[in-house]
């Protein structure tokens, strides 16, 4: 039996009405996302990248075409809580503990304090922030205030985790460093992710597939199967192999420029 696509568009369009007339976002975007795939969406600023994202999340409406998530429209998976969603800030409430922060969903959603409890414990540990759940987000570092955000988007245990650009604006050091752990989060959860990156380095070391886009309107100019094993060190990114997906992708970007 096949299994269907955990996120699905077809000729997917969205055009935004503007003070200055029509601006069209996205352009017949053809797209299959499976279960447990790592895909990432990289492309010049004001490409789609993130309206994509944000289609998938109900964030936004698409003007034509289709897109379903697990089956549903993109409205029912929100309110199947389909997915969690993190966003370039950590956006942590500075009033409340680290704890508190993550709990926020949980308690929205009604769960009993035992759950809340069980489950903050639980993603605290996933994302190596055990013992940190009574400090507030000022006492934590950039890297480990987005963890943090990670945590909270983990929290109800939703199937599909998507991440608009969450380490973009970390310095590199510490970028390697949560690459590393969130493929670690990866494979330990199983879990559907959509990634917006602007860094081809960060693109091909985290994903399993890399949609190419062209700029505004955005559309996909090419998609990578990454031959990359799924255990993959830092140091993976001199490989001959590693080196030419990230040809490829600077080969597709170009490409997409060429339709200006």
């Amino acid at each position: 039996m096949t299994q269907l696509p955990v996120i699905e568009a077809k000729h997917l369009d969205l055009t935004f009405q503007t003070n200055d007339g029509p601006v069209q976002a996205l352009k017949d975007v053809n797209l299959q996302i499976s279960k447990g795939d790592f895909v990432s969406f990289i492309g010049p600023s004001g490409c789609g990248k993130t309206t994509f994202l944000r289609c998938i999340a109900a964030l936004e409406d698409p003007t034509g075409g289709s897109l379903t998530v697990n089956g549903m429209s993109p409205e029912e998976a929100r309110k199947a809580r389909a997915y969690g969603y993190v966003f370039q800030a950590a956006g942590l409430y500075p009033w409340r503990t680290i704890a508190g922060n993550i709990r926020l969903p949980l308690e929205i959603m009604g769960y009993s304090r035992a759950e809340q409890a069980e489950k903050v414990e639980k993603v605290l540990d996933l994302v190596d922030l055990a013992g940190f759940g009574r400090k507030y987000p000022w006492q934590l570092s950039g890297g480990m205030q987005q963890r943090a955000s990670i945590a909270r988007a983990l929290a109800f245990d939703a199937d599909i985790l998507l991440m608009d650009e969450p380490f973009g604006a970390l310095d590199e050091i510490v970028r390697d460093h949560l690459n590393e752990e969130l493929l670690k989060l990866w494979a330990r959860t199983e879990k559907t992710i959509g990634f917006v990156t602007h860094s081809i380095p960060e693109a091909v070391y985290l994903s399993t597939r890399i949609v190419v886009m062209s700029p505004r309107p955005g559309r996909i100019t090419d998609v990578i199967e990454s031959p990359l094993p799924k255990e993959r060190p830092l140091d993976i990114r001199d490989s001959p192999d590693f080196l030419e997906i990230a040809h490829r992708v600077r080969e597709g970007l170009r490409a997409g420029h060429a339709y200006d």
